[in-house]
């Protein structure tokens, strides 16, 4: 999906550069579906971490939507651990599929970019949200075993 490399603000043909931040708050007041830290969370953190930590990329190449997703994921239950979940539903993720559309909002107003063979289905069903973040966590198990 999108190329860390281009994770830095493009230009905005109409008003020169568009800083991350006011592109954000643009993006938030078209779709108010995410909250501003969801797009944060990509921009700031979340394409570098898929790339560096949990991919461990030497070169920069462009990332696919599963690739983004599950760094998503990683990085969450890194810096939120079993709240993730919870963490992710008030920024109104839900599954997978709202990352690609968190995304694509980042590439239409030049934030990130993509190719012409990305698709939002390629978020799709990537991991369920409950199972995904809170599979690392097995209170479950060690309260049925004391």
């Amino acid at each position: 999906m999108p190329d860390p490399a281009e994770s830095t603000p493009a230009a905005d043909d109409d008003d020169g550069p568009m800083d991350v931040e006011g592109g954000i708050m643009e993006i938030c007041r078209k779709d108010r579906r995410y909250a501003p830290a969801a797009y944060r969370f990509v921009m700031f953190e979340g394409i570098e971490y898929t790339a560096r930590e949990h991919l461990k990329l030497k070169e920069r190449r462009h990332l696919t939507g599963a690739e983004v997703c599950e760094g998503l994921r990683k990085l969450a239950l890194s810096q939120f651990g079993f709240m993730a979940c919870d963490v992710w539903r008030s920024w109104g993720v839900t599954c997978t599929r709202d990352w690609g559309n968190i995304i694509f909002n980042l590439c239409d107003h030049k934030l990130l970019q993509r190719t012409d063979t990305d698709r939002i289905e390629d978020f799709e069903g990537v991991y369920d949200l409950e199972t995904g973040l809170r599979q690392a966590f097995r209170f479950d198990d060690a309260v049925g075993q004391a």
